[in-house]
């Protein structure tokens, strides 16, 4: 009886709070895009995390929406060092 009472009063609110800030930090752990753009043979998608870290994917111009990125960069500080790099090494 008492191993129910200790699981009602202790276990149970922690495996709530628990559960309560991992589903909030799955929620805020969606990237979205911020801009996009071609140039030349290829086309390009900046994505955040929402935490002031940005990324690059590159595709080929021709390839389908759906297709798998050729490149997906590390991530930068800013919009403005993804698309220098954009440029640096597609734009030739």
């Amino acid at each position: 009886m008492k191993l129910n009472r200790i699981v009602k009063i202790a276990v149970i609110p922690v495996f709530t709070a628990f559960y309560l800030m991992f589903t909030s930090n799955l929620a805020m752990a969606e990237d979205y895009m911020t801009l996009d753009g071609s140039y030349g043979n290829y086309r390009y998608e900046v994505w955040t995390d929402g935490n002031n870290s940005f990324y690059l994917k590159v595709w080929l111009k021709e390839a389908s929406s759906d297709s798998a990125p050729i490149e997906i960069t590390k991530k930068f500080g800013y919009t403005k060092d993804a698309i220098a790099y954009f440029e640096s090494h597609y734009e030739k």
